[in-house]
């Protein structure tokens, strides 16, 4: 695509592919464009993943609080695409490219929290699978709290490599207040490499991501 761009003469964007309507690709071209380099990236890049632990306490089933953000709007028609951490591997490999890595999939590391009997068979046998698994999401649950720290999924790019997963992140850390379904995503650079350029807001839903659209039209119609 981007080679039939340059060849043609036409813009290529692709903005809400990472972040729904946030500026994340379009801020990190810019500091490419500016002669900045990428050092480390670490991000919560699911609106959906971000909204289900913000949401799970143990108190209801880990399986309902998966439905209501289907219900919402803010999964993929299969949420195990979001649950197995696909989806933010596909978004972490289009942000280490986009900084000049030549990644693939099979280069990220995946450390899934979801066990195997969640991904066989059909979305409904997913769903009554969460619910014989639950007391596995309490154990994930209360294991952070005991610490005094949340369930964050974080995607994390660093010197050529990537990986996703279920971290315990404390009120220290610059993912901590993160909250509903926002995404944040920290760039460390070669000018942004004691304190990160900050890049946070809503990261899943129709009318964000609709914006983002429309904007990557606009700077089409505009150039």
């Amino acid at each position: 695509m981007k080679d039939l761009a340059r060849e043609y003469n036409a813009r290529f964007l692709f903005e809400t592919n990472v972040g729904a309507g946030l500026p994340v690709i379009g801020t990190l071209n810019d500091l490419l464009r500016s002669g900045d380099k990428v050092r480390r990236i670490e991000a919560v890049l699911s609106g959906t993943l971000n909204y289900v632990f913000n949401n799970y306490t143990g108190e209801r089933p880990f399986s309902l609080v998966v439905r209501q953000a289907q219900a919402e709007g803010y999964t993929e028609p299969d949420p195990r695409l979001d649950l197995s951490g696909m989806d933010v591997m596909r978004k972490i490999m289009i942000l280490a490219r986009e900084s000049g890595e030549k990644i693939e999939m099979e280069d990220i590391t995946n450390n899934s929290f979801l066990p195997a009997s969640c991904m066989q068979g059909s979305v409904e046998d997913f769903y009554e699978a969460m619910m014989k698994e639950e007391e596995h999401f309490k154990k994930l649950f209360f294991a952070a709290e005991k610490e005094g720290k949340k369930l964050k999924f974080v995607a994390r790019y660093d010197n050529g490599k990537a990986s996703v997963g279920l971290h315990h992140i404390g009120p220290d850390h610059d993912l901590y207040h993160l909250y509903g379904k926002d995404n944040v995503v920290l760039f460390y650079t070669d000018r942004y490499s004691e304190q990160p350029l900050v890049i946070k807001g809503a990261g899943a839903g129709a009318e964000v991501t609709a914006s983002g659209v429309f904007a990557d039209i606009l700077r089409i119609i505009n150039s």
